[in-house]
């Protein structure tokens, strides 16, 4: 179940369970994977920033990845990311021997140059092995890289095993159009292109070429109807669908307090038992979550998968 380019549809972005002494939660991690599944998604990608890779020695990251392969029964893409190779090169390796269909890297802050950036990806392929397909992040927002069409493209070109971007640039629409148009003129080989931004401009990144989301947002099936309604041309529908989650989905993009917001969510919708995070993490205070409890109570109107269950 190896990934390619022709990858579509939702990769939704996992949480990682911790409980409130900030031990992984591995029932947790069974009952979060059921809960994506059952929301239609067509993958799942794990350790990523949303998922608190950082915070997890490496025999906890590797234990969650293979919880979740063995589980999941749809392609599973982990986050690999690291200061130093051999530890990329180290859990890439393994999480693929256990059946992942790929990995996710992203640059290091302190690149700054275009040749940098280049030459990083270079040397991150030759560390984990050209025989593993990979996802390149593009989030300046948080990472500080900027990497522009004509980067991208070198990589792609490079590296015949990078078959994945998943666009979170901002703003990143004419991104997505420059990169497509590079494909359609043959300068580029295909890849697939999926979105993040918690799912913010997803949109108008159909209408530009996306081919689906990898993102976070605690509504995962909300991002699989409107892929399905833009891609099959319904296309306001979608925008109708979007538009009532707009609300939650921009409250979720208040810096420092994301994971939060998405966390509690998922509690309340059965997916997690526990809304913890791992020190040092964000919290939500009692005015923000009665917050989170209007915005839903007013989703509720438009989508009945709002309607949450009591805390635990």
């Amino acid at each position: 179940m190896l990934l390619d380019h022709t990858a579509k549809g939702v990769y939704a972005i996992a949480v990682t369970p911790f409980k409130p002494d900030g031990a992984v939660d591995y029932d947790s991690v069974d009952r979060m994977t059921d809960f994506y599944l059952g929301c239609g998604v067509t993958g799942l990608t794990i350790l990523g920033i949303m998922g608190e890779a950082p915070k997890l020695d490496s025999a906890e990251a590797l234990a969650i990845s293979n919880q979740v392969v063995r589980r999941a029964g749809v392609p599973i893409i982990v986050g690999v990311s690291a200061p130093g190779f051999a530890a990329m090169r180290s859990l890439a390796r393994s999480v693929m021997e256990s059946g992942a269909a790929g990995v996710m890297i992203a640059p290091p802050p302190s690149l700054r140059t275009d040749d940098q950036i280049v030459n990083y990806y270079a040397q991150a392929v030759a560390a984990i092995g050209p025989d593993i397909p990979f996802v390149i992040q593009d989030y300046p927002l948080l990472l500080t890289v900027v990497m522009t069409p004509k980067v991208i493209q070198l990589i792609v070109n490079d590296n015949p095993s990078c078959v994945m971007l998943k666009h979170e640039d901002w703003p990143g629409l004419e991104k997505i159009s420059a990169l497509r148009s590079f494909q359609s003129e043959g300068a580029l080989r295909p890849i697939s292109i999926l979105t993040g931004n918690g799912g913010l401009f997803l949109d108008f990144e159909l209408e530009r070429g996306a081919d689906g989301a990898m993102t976070g947002y605690a509504f995962p099936d909300m991002l699989v109807d409107v892929v399905k309604l833009s891609q099959s041309g319904h296309r306001d529908t979608a925008h109708d669908l979007f538009d009532a989650h707009l609300p939650l989905i921009r409250y979720e993009q208040q810096q420092g307090i994301g994971i939060a917001v998405r966390k509690y969510v998922l509690q309340k919708r059965g997916a997690i038992a526990y809304d913890s995070q791992r020190a040092p993490g964000s919290s939500l205070t009692a005015k923000g979550r009665a917050e989170v409890d209007y915005l839903l109570s007013r989703l509720a109107h438009h989508d009945p998968r709002a309607k949450t269950l009591p805390q635990a």
